[in-house]
């Protein structure tokens, strides 16, 4: 999985001067929090809510509402901008993405071709990524399968089990807790218990798991 893949293509950018209340009005109209600032096309920074939270008056202010608000008309992004950008190139691993947002602890990466910024990749990005890839949207049922002696071929052991049976898998995960190993299968809705009986009887320890989506689907 790249980047690209999962990144948000269509960005809304500001220049150096661009003026702080008109950034805020940019963010308010698009429901955004971020916006990477361009120069002559190049990325020269990008200024977020919070950098501009950082430089308005608080609500303790003695500055009156016009005062703030000619503070606000004079204030251009240039002057509260973030200057050293983290950034990615489209053509890194998602999970290459995630390591640097989370060594730096922020939620917001600019996306690069060369020295074109081509999109921006964040944590809702990120999270809309996980829910694609475990087909959450999907009419299916978690079968978790616990191995706690792990061998090389368990996967494929799995696999014919499935197979021998005329039983779909439609996504696999691997997850672990500490030395114990977690299978992840989701399998047809009107498949699960007949999963967890099938792997139970080749020895396996299997439990069928509902997602919050079915719990609700219940009630």
């Amino acid at each position: 999985m790249s980047v690209a893949d999962f990144m948000t293509k269509k960005v809304s950018t500001v220049t150096p001067d661009t003026k702080i209340n008109v950034a805020i009005s940019i963010m308010k109209e698009q429901n955004i929090h971020r916006l990477p600032v361009l120069s002559s096309g190049k990325l020269v920074g990008i200024i977020t809510q919070r950098d501009i939270e950082r430089a308005t008056p608080s609500e303790a202010t003695s500055l009156s509402i016009y005062e703030i608000t000619y503070l606000l008309n004079k204030m251009t992004v240039v002057d509260v901008m973030s200057k050293n950008v983290k950034t990615v190139n489209q053509d890194a691993f998602l999970e290459d993405a995630i390591y640097v947002m989370r060594q730096s602890q922020i939620g917001v990466l600019p996306v690069m071709n060369d020295d074109e910024l081509v999109g921006i990749i964040t944590n809702n990005d990120i999270l809309d990524a996980f829910l694609d890839v475990t087909d959450y949207a999907e009419n299916a049922t978690a079968v978790q399968v616990f191995v706690a002696q792990d061998h090389p071929g368990i996967i494929f052991e799995i696999g014919e089990i499935m197979k021998n049976n005329d039983l779909n898998i439609q996504t696999l995960m691997v997850t672990h807790q500490d030395a114990l190993k977690i299978v992840e299968i989701h399998v047809d809705q009107v498949d699960g218990q007949q999963v967890v009986n099938k792997l139970s009887e080749a020895g396996f320890k299997a439990q069928e798991a509902k997602h919050y989506k079915e719990q609700v689907s219940d009630l």
